[in-house]
């Protein structure tokens, strides 16, 4: 503290429960500075009081000694009739002085109930030990208590057992710098615990918040649905909890409030939902995947919908879980109208779309079939597919379609009824009625069963299923590779031959260390740094074998990749039961070297199986092969 300007006031005594106010009140007294003021501590009187016992003693307050408070008990302590107060003797008075702690950065304070009480030290501080310096630094703790109104000698036995080890280490260096906040617990009361009023919590609902990556409301996703999987946590209930009391370190009884019951559940639930109770909650849990129904007060859970139409105006985007097994039957047939609407999304597990997918749909499912057209602008995937008319995208394991019409498809495995332009990219792919202006390209098979049009591309391409970047990082960790077992190797083969030229020398220290130890002779320490040394070489050079081995089954393996990716060009064909019509392309593409071999077949040619072909000198060309 900083001594005051002002005249100094004559010390006087006062006698109060609340320090802090008469340090204001003398401040207000005097016209001074309630900073200039500080107090001696006197005595400290403690009293209680039962309230209601007797009509004799219910207003009579016992002074208490710190034995008897020593003895008061929890119970008591939590007894709302029990009550506590201390009054105070100081001495008042302005400072003359610097005090010997004032320069630290201390203060005091305590959680929302004041039933734990922290003191604080601020980096900087640097406090220096001397013969009075506990005396004076328990002191100083003691009226920044009392400022704070806390109660002295009442929740605070732990004050110096938190403290002694902060303590010992400024008495053991004579002077300790505090860089880091120092926080210590110099009080601890009975915390209340808080009563809890009933809640219910819809969880299932808080997964369709209809927020876009911004936090604007999306008004297409605002769930018309919401699927679930086993096991989901559904609708939780809260029950009801009266909080316990307690006593902060003021000597305050706190009480807690009855809890509010407004909430209790008064639905049902169905035989998909499973409801598990205990003393706190009650939880309503999803028995099977599905998605959550309320209908006529009770929740239940289902897996197939049928809708007329999926479009902003009835439903929204559905979002579902993909394995919660909701399966969607949208009915609209009208080939005018769209059964899946404008910019609407769809993810669910299965999905049966009797009509339309229109412009900027997207669709993914496991299981998915459109009896209808996709829109060229339209998206859909699904493991397993089948779409009447595609114009747009799609993308899957095994797609079927009865008419492509300039869509573009992606799968493993695809199957065509009539192809009148577009881009296919599978494994394999077979079409029955092949029209124009077509491209297909598969790793391993092409096949069509009548060839009506022309200007039809069909590329035989191992690469289909790895970028071109893959191939050239595989030839670099080839290269790299070929090197790395190339320096191995000429390290290994030196290493080889020291030892076959020491094998001899190694053989014989062998044999005569075997000899000293049979016949109980001292070994030489020659001899015994020798035998390590030649047992230390030997173990790098099993160090080097191993490495030089793995090294090489390193490039066995990935050279092997490598050719195998090369050599599935040779099993693959481009199969026409039908003859050639106009002008088509039958394209193989090479891995190494990487060159492309073209094959016009003439015009009504005869159709059979095209495979690639080298010849003795390397030259590689496209031929019809045997059946």
């Amino acid at each position: 503290m900083v001594a005051d300007n002002s005249t100094p006031i004559i010390p006087f005594i006062v006698r109060a429960s609340n320090i802090a106010k008469e340090l204001m009140q003398a401040a207000v007294n005097h016209n001074v500075s309630v900073h200039s003021l500080d107090f001696r501590l006197l005595e400290v009187q403690t009293l209680s009081l039962m309230i209601g016992e007797t009509q004799a003693d219910s207003d009579e307050w016992a002074e208490l000694s710190q034995s008897d408070i020593n003895e008061i008990t929890n119970e008591l302590y939590l007894n709302p009739k029990f009550e506590l107060r201390q009054m105070y003797e100081v001495e008042i008075f302005s400072i003359a002085e610097v005090g010997k702690l004032d320069h630290i950065e201390l203060s005091i304070a305590g959680n929302a109930t004041l039933c734990k009480i922290y003191l604080t030290i601020k980096p900087g501080s640097e406090l220096i030990y001397n013969a009075t310096f506990e005396e004076v630094f328990f002191e100083l703790i003691m009226k920044k208590k009392l400022r704070a109104n806390l109660m002295i000698g009442i929740f605070d036995s732990m004050m110096h057992s938190n403290l002694s080890e902060f303590i010992a280490k400024i008495k053991v260096n004579g002077s300790y710098r505090v860089e880091g906040q120092e926080r210590f617990v110099v009080g601890q009361g009975l915390e209340p615990t808080a009563t809890v009023d009933d809640q219910l919590i819809v969880h299932y609902d808080k997964k369709q918040n209809g927020l876009d990556e911004a936090q604007r409301i999306d008004y297409t996703k605002r769930g018309y649905l919401v699927s679930v999987v086993a096991n989901d946590l559904l609708i939780e209930y809260i029950k009801p909890q009266k909080g316990t009391s307690g006593r902060n370190c003021r000597g305050e009884y706190i009480t807690q409030k009855e809890p509010l019951v407004q909430y209790e559940p008064t639905f049902t639930i169905g035989e998909n939902i499973l409801r598990d109770e205990n003393d706190v909650r009650i939880e309503f849990r999803a028995k099977t995947g599905g998605y959550v129904t309320f209908e006529g007060g009770m929740y239940d859970i289902k897996t197939e919908m049928d809708v007329t139409e999926i479009s902003f105006r009835s439903t929204g985007s559905i979002d579902t879980q993909m394995d919660a097994n909701v399966s969607i039957n949208v009915k609209e047939k009208d080939p005018l109208k769209d059964a899946i609407g404008t910019g609407m999304e769809v993810t669910v597990n299965a999905i049966n779309i009797d009509g339309n997918i229109g412009p900027d749909a997207k669709v993914t499912a496991h299981k998915a079939v459109v009896e209808g057209q996709v829109h060229n602008s339209a998206t859909i995937t699904a493991d397993d597919l089948t779409i009447n008319v595609h114009k747009g995208k799609a993308y899957g394991k095994v797609i079927h379609i009865k008419r492509l019409e300039h869509g573009s498809v992606d799968a493993d495995r695809v199957s065509i009824e009539q192809a009148t332009g577009g881009i296919v990219h599978a494994k394999e792919i077979d079409v029955e009625l092949l029209g124009s202006h077509t491209k297909l390209t598969a790793s391993k098979r092409i096949e069509i069963q009548k060839l009506q049009g022309g200007e039809n591309i069909l590329t035989i391409d191992p690469l289909l299923n790895e970028s071109r970047e893959f191939l050239d990082d595989e030839q670099t960790l080839m290269i790299d590779v070929k090197k790395v077992i190339h320096e191995v190797g000429k390290e290994l083969s030196g290493y080889e031959e020291t030892m076959k030229k020491n094998a001899p020398v190694y053989e014989d220290i062998k044999q005569k260390l075997i000899n000293y130890k049979n016949n109980g002779i001292k070994i030489p320490v020659a001899y015994a740094q020798k035998y390590k040394q030649l047992q230390e070489f030997k173990s790098k050079l099993d160090a080097l074998r191993k490495e030089y081995q793995e090294k090489l089954d390193h490039y066995a393996f990935i050279s092997g990749r490598h050719r195998a990716l090369q050599d599935e060009i040779f099993e693959a064909r481009v199969i026409n039961h039908d003859r050639w019509h106009n002008y088509n392309e039958i394209i193989f593409k090479l891995i190494d070297p990487p060159i492309d071999i073209t094959f016009i077949p003439p015009e009504n040619s005869v159709g059979g199986i095209f495979g690639l072909h080298v010849d003795d000198e390397g030259i590689y060309s496209i031929k019809v092969l045997p059946k």
